[in-house]
């Protein structure tokens, strides 16, 4: 089978464009800009193409075209694609055709979903299970992103409620159709295309309903919003609700109580228990033993950029998250407060999405960084010209998180100097970000703050 991806560079696009030419398709790709790692990734495999859009590469003999976000509905691959009446695709919508006949599990809500997704699939390879699979961040132990083999049973999959592409317009876990379905929570985000709570809840109860038939959902009974949900729904599907654990932090680390007596754990924070309570459940429709889920958990690092360690020096730590949500943002700063508090916080947001720079959803922000002694917004000028969004005031960003102490870091240079101003002692610091700030290596950032010349 031969497949054409539009905008190939994407995280997932790339991922899933390698697997189907290890799978033995015929692949080719085409993208404007590739960035790093998809870059050396495609190169790697020989599936890197040269920048640009060119009809021209869109030929009869393609079986399907999958056309990712980043391509808009005017580009003339795509257009030359429907002239010649070739299938085009939706990545979530291929998935799922190539793994219909597999047992599938979808992990979905406002957050925790690569997490959960991360920690299921760390299981299912210390047991030896075979399994194809779908995660939105790079983890150890697994080369890529996206699994998809002809011969595994089962996938899981990460199920991410932002539209499918261009041309079609359904969020992406909808076009999955799972067995076993998972939701963490459900907190209003993607305002540009859920214009309103109500908006993006219904996202959320059609998930629901694409269960199929005496499948499970698992959810989250401590969210109000998706118990609501739960209770009104009544799909003749199995329903498994989960609360977080009890645990206990002893000298920084985590233990996590269980009848086998406490498990250590090398993650923290109570979203992060709450993870693991979910995972351990999906696991256990799953046939997983409960000794083995706990001997796996533990040895569970964390994925990248999930709360990861950066660097550290005498008593003062940094962390970054992958984080721009107001439930996210809340959740981590609570977890470094829990975790050292002894530390004084310094926490930085990067406001880049649609969402948190749109100024009607920037009250949803309010109160979210009340545990930070030293709380701050990053917003790279570059994303508000790239969104045409209009520039938002720091009276305006200390008025919507409820923090007159707020500062508004409105550029790298910016950023410098306050981490450089700042002295480490008796401070953590946390970076947050589902962006990368610029471009900036955070490692050199975090050096700013730990050592001062």
């Amino acid at each position: 089978m031969r497949v054409h991806f539009i905008a190939i560079g994407g995280s997932i696009m790339h991922n899933l464009a390698i697997a189907l030419a290890k799978k033995g398709f015929l692949v080719s790709g085409s993208d404007d800009h590739i960035y790093e790692p998809s870059r050396t990734n495609l190169e790697k495999e020989g599936l890197l193409p040269e920048a640009g859009w060119d009809p021209a590469r869109i030929t009869e003999d393609i079986d399907a075209v999958v056309l990712g976000m980043h391509a808009k509905e005017d580009n003339p691959e795509l257009q030359k694609a429907r002239e010649l009446g070739i299938r085009i695709y939706s990545y979530p919508e291929f998935i799922y055709e190539q793994a219909a006949e597999k047992t599938r599990v979808v992990i979905g809500g406002s957050h925790g979903k690569t997490t959960i997704t991360s920690m299921i699939m760390h299981v299912l390879r210390s047991i030896g299970r075979d399994f194809d699979f779908l995660v939105g961040a790079k983890l150890d132990d697994f080369d890529h992103m996206v699994r998809l083999t002809k011969d595994a049973p089962l996938i899981v999959i990460e199920g991410d409620e932002y539209l499918a592409s261009a041309i079609d317009q359904r969020p992406k876990f909808h076009l999955y159709k799972p067995h076993i379905a998972l939701i963490s929570g459900v907190a209003w985000d993607h305002v540009n295309a859920f214009p309103t709570f109500e908006n993006y809840v219904d996202q959320f109860r059609w998930f629901i309903k694409s269960i199929e038939p005496k499948g499970t959902l698992v959810y989250n009974k401590e969210d109000k919003t998706l118990q609501e949900l739960v209770l009104e729904d009544r799909s003749k599907i199995n329903k498994h609700g989960y609360r977080t654990p009890e645990y206990t932090i002893n000298k920084g680390i985590t233990y996590m109580h269980t009848h086998i007596g406490d498990v250590p754990l090398q993650v923290f924070g109570k979203h992060n228990l709450s993870n693991i309570a979910a995972a351990f459940t999906v696991c256990e429709w799953l046939g997983v033993e409960r000794d083995d889920f706990y001997a796996a958990i533990r040895q569970f690092k964390g994925a990248t950029r999930r709360l990861e360690y950066v660097a550290s020096d005498n008593d003062s730590v940094v962390y970054q998250d992958f984080a721009h949500t107001p439930a996210k943002l809340r959740a981590s700063i609570h977890a470094l407060k829990e975790q050292f508090p002894d530390k004084a916080l310094v926490a930085i947001i990067e406001l880049h999405t649609y969402s948190s720079l749109n100024e009607a959803y920037l009250n949803e922000y309010r109160d979210t960084m009340q545990e930070a002694e030293f709380p701050a917004v990053f917003i790279n000028q570059e994303a508000l010209k790239q969104r045409n969004a209009e520039s938002i005031s720091e009276a305006t960003l200390k008025q919507a998180f409820n923090q007159p102490n707020l500062v508004y870091l409105d550029g790298i240079d910016r950023m410098k100097a306050y981490l450089d101003d700042l002295s480490p002692s008796g401070k953590n610091l946390l970076f947050m970000s589902s962006g990368n700030y610029g471009g900036i290596n955070l490692v050199n950032f975090a050096d700013k703050f730990l050592y001062k010349s």
